[in-house]
């Protein structure tokens, strides 16, 4: 049977530096070559899904934006969009508490740099976006989002915690970074409809990640596997440890379970 694994991207496929291992490329080939399916499945939006490096491995699908956008090869099969007037609220609600946010659709990515003064993280956006990062203010008519990635170092989050959690799930982070997702949306739930839709096992799933909105994925994937370069916490919830991101920790896994061999007759080691 076909197996589907599902790798998140920062921390995971690349590194801070936007590197990639050729053994994480090379690992990715072969799963497929051996008739099995590689998904990236990234908190990212698609609109930030755009690094041509990554994109030129060739993944069959892409699970974006925590499960909000699911597409394969090439087919858009989910796609969940905040209706406007709740992003309004929610921009509103954010801007009043203090809380830096930065909209993130299918086509962009929305901020004030005002908001994020001395952030180096903008600059970086700024040079990988060009165009499609655009401001908050100003642009409504073309607000067109699916979640909110936010700075929370100076707000208070007694207050912006509870207020969220009425509408959206939090993914708090251990840098003082949120992710705040539509209900009913992760990276676990895009595992499920993408399985859904193509007839998969979710025993025959592994779920690559590093990150605390990796554990989604980790809590419905057959297999979850976490980076060695993982925070410890993230580490306790995976079901396998393999080595880091610059150790070849991917293919390692991947050679590992056994999904190099024909997906007929497949024989992956257990943990």
């Amino acid at each position: 049977m076909k197996k589907a694994v599902f790798f998140d991207i920062d921390g995971t496929i690349l590194d801070e530096n936007n590197y990639i291992p050729q053994s994480t490329i090379d690992g990715i080939h072969k799963l497929q070559t051996a008739g099995n399916y590689a998904f990236l499945c990234t908190g990212r939006s698609r609109a930030f899904v755009r690094n041509q490096d990554l994109l030129a491995i060739g993944f069959d699908g892409i699970v974006s934006g925590c499960g909000t956008m699911i597409e394969f090869q090439d087919q858009v099969l989910y796609y969940k969009k905040l209706d406007f007037d709740q992003v309004k609220k929610t921009v509103d609600f954010l801007k009043a508490n203090q809380v830096a946010a930065i909209l993130e659709g299918r086509y962009h990515l929305f901020l004030d740099e005002d908001d994020f003064e001395g952030d180096t993280y903008i600059a970086r956006l700024k040079q990988e976006l060009g165009a499609e990062l655009i401001s908050i203010t100003g642009n409504e008519k073309q607000w067109e989002v699916s979640k909110f990635s936010c700075a929370i170092d100076r707000a208070d989050m007694a207050v912006v915690k509870p207020h969220l959690e009425q509408e959206y799930e939090l993914l708090i982070h251990e840098m003082p970074v949120v992710e705040v997702v539509p209900k009913g949306c992760s990276k676990g739930t895009g595992i499920l409809k993408v399985c859904a839709q193509l007839g998969i096992d979710i025993k025959d799933t592994y779920a690559f990640g590093d990150s605390v909105n990796d554990l989604p994925m980790f809590a419905v994937a057959g297999h979850s596997i976490a980076m060695g370069n993982s925070s410890e916490s993230v580490k306790k919830q995976a079901s396998y440890v393999t080595d880091s991101l610059h150790e070849d920790g991917i293919y390692h896994a991947l050679e590992h379970f056994g999904l190099f061999c024909k997906a007929e007759s497949s024989n992956a080691r257990q943990e």
